[in-house]
């Protein structure tokens, strides 16, 4: 094996210190991808990841929010948090790694691919970069990133014993997949008079599959770029509202970051009439990330290559259509979850 230069370890040094003072929490996160998209938008993963990391920290806050501390104990709280987070983490670790490295060759006009496995990264991507490099095909480098990244957080996070037993086997994980709690939401203006943000996502299903998280991450990536002016239209609301954690960024006239006095073990009146709030009622609480929760220190990433089966290649071919939801479904959800919070609390000792 070639030895590895001074300036090749330079290299690999300053991904990894740039990759880590962006990874310091979800706002720096999700921002990341999204100033990387705006320099560089043939990489379309980079947009996908800004909003489904958005996504990600809507439900971090909802954990301090108006409804999820009703329906879920403080330890309960905890766990969920950091299995976000972990996931949120690690995702960024690999892919922003990779980002990096591409922007670097992009300047250099030069195939650097053999630094991939200095940085950690997959085998399974090297003849992908390779390929991008030379034909530009946007959907096959999605596609297989949103394989890699899946496969990246499966061994990591969502295979470990922590994750099985006080994640997905949890009264909390079966009540936020019952009330619907688990959204990705694509906010966008339909007309520029329009008061209020119109609504486009998919429910995830079945989390614990690694087989239908990938198929999820396709079907958000087509129903994000299949519609070129739905697009712009997302595209523009993510440059002009910057990501706060808060529900307030997308629907202000429901959700605010403001706090009010919240009783958890008092029975819960509901606020919503239809798509609005009833008169004097208050605002549902979504607080900002940073009032929510602090930076967290993370242990190094762990685990092996996951490339070990040629048939994930046959994913980076195959299309993925799921059911997706509107504004009015996703107003439907959200009484059922107010019905669900109102039900717990009137039987709440």
């Amino acid at each position: 094996m070639k030895p590895i230069l001074t300036e090749e370890r330079g290299l690999v040094a300053e991904i990894r210190r740039a990759t880590n003072e962006a990874n310091r929490n979800n706002l720096t996160r999700t921002k990341a991808y999204l100033d990387f998209f705006q320099k560089h938008p043939e990489v379309h993963w980079a947009l996908l990841a800004h909003l489904v990391s958005r996504n990600g920290g809507w439900n971090m806050t909802d954990l301090k929010g108006e409804w999820l501390p009703r329906l879920m104990d403080a330890s309960e709280v905890e766990r969920t948090f950091w299995f976000l987070e972990r996931c949120n983490w690690l995702i960024f670790h690999d892919a922003y790694a990779q980002l990096l490295l591409y922007e670097k060759m992009k300047d250099a006009n030069e195939d650097l691919t053999l630094f991939l496995p200095d940085l950690g990264v997959s085998r399974f991507m090297q003849p992908i970069w390779q390929d991008f490099l030379h034909k530009r095909d946007s959907q096959l480098l999605t596609r297989a990133l949103i394989v890699n990244e899946q496969q990246y957080i499966e061994q990591r996070v969502v295979d470990k014993p922590f994750a099985q037993k006080h994640i997905f086997f949890s009264p909390a994980f079966f009540a936020q997949s019952v009330l619907s709690l688990n959204q990705v939401l694509f906010p966008y203006k339909e007309h520029p008079t329009d008061r209020r943000l119109r609504i486009c996502g998919m429910t995830v299903q079945r989390f614990p599959s690694l087989e239908q998280r990938i198929a999820t991450g396709k079907a958000l990536y087509q129903l994000l770029f299949d519609n070129p002016v739905r697009l712009a239209k997302i595209y523009e609301w993510a440059q002009r509202i910057p990501h706060s954690g808060s529900r307030a960024d997308y629907w202000p006239h429901l959700f605010s970051p403001r706090p009010h006095a919240v009783d958890a073990h008092v029975a819960y009146t509901p606020r919503m009439e239809g798509t609005e709030l009833r008169p004097g009622t208050h605002k549902l609480y979504s607080p900002t990330l940073t009032a929510a929760w602090p930076d967290q220190e993370h242990p190094p990433a762990d685990g092996v290559d996951w490339y070990r089966d040629d048939k994930w290649l046959a994913e980076l071919d195959e299309r993925s259509d799921l059911p997706t939801i509107d504004e009015e479904k996703y107003i439907r959800s959200l009484h059922m979850i107010e019905w669900g919070v109102r039900f717990v609390t009137a039987f709440s000792p």
